[in-house]
């Protein structure tokens, strides 16, 4: 799989022949330096960017044989994303941030499965307070409550600790090896953090848009 995107000075080859299988369940770390690739693996993959030539097959779906309306809808059916910025809605409490995937997916119980998310990372006595009532680290366990509250059967996870201080991230990251245990989805983690990535089944290294030998 290769991905071309154009730029002022012509065509960027950010990914120049990826061949990667990940097996349902599994927990893979990708690290690799600034620039390698690993961002842009994960948007491919989450059908926010389209790869320019090759198959990427996603639970079962062939991502260039989908419409915008058929990506969205297996985006939310589908994966779960975190990144290192919370990307939450300000004026949103942290019931509605985490419930509007759920009520998108027309779930009549969205707020249930969005307090039990919530409470699953330790958020259940903050249900009622805004983004910006809440510290970086309960941000991103807000993001995190978000993102598994579907039962996704992807989780990217795109540098998720980056904004975190080294105890707050230890705390998300348990958090997050916790739930994808607890809910068997396959877990695909960007990192630079070499000890993250040895507590994934196994990592894959990428240097200039391709696998290479760790």
């Amino acid at each position: 799989m290769t991905l071309t995107l154009p730029s002022a000075a012509g065509p960027v080859n950010i990914l120049r022949g990826i061949d990667l299988d990940v097996l349902p369940g599994e927990t893979v770390g990708i690290l690799g330096p600034s620039g390698s690739g690993k961002t842009s693996l994960l948007m491919v993959l989450a059908g926010l960017e389209q790869a320019t030539t090759g198959t990427v097959r996603v639970a079962g779906f062939s991502l260039p044989n989908l419409d915008e309306d058929s990506l969205a809808r297996m985006r939310r059916d589908t994966i779960g994303m975190v990144f290192q910025a919370f990307f939450l809605i300000p004026t949103m409490t942290a019931l509605e941030n985490v419930a509007i995937p759920l009520e998108l997916a027309g779930l009549a119980d969205a707020e249930d499965r969005a307090a039990e998310a919530l409470r699953a990372v330790g958020l259940g006595h903050r249900l009622t307070h805004l983004p910006g009532q809440l510290s970086g680290g309960e941000q991103q366990r807000m993001a995190l409550a978000r993102a598994v509250a579907p039962s996704p059967r992807l989780l990217l996870a795109d540098e998720p600790t980056g904004n975190l201080d080294q105890a707050t991230g230890g705390v998300v990251m348990d958090l997050l090896f916790d739930l994808t245990r607890r809910t068997g989805a396959t877990l695909l983690l960007v990192t630079h953090d070499s000890s993250l990535a040895a507590r994934c089944g196994r990592a894959v290294h990428l240097a200039d848009g391709l696998v290479v030998p760790p």
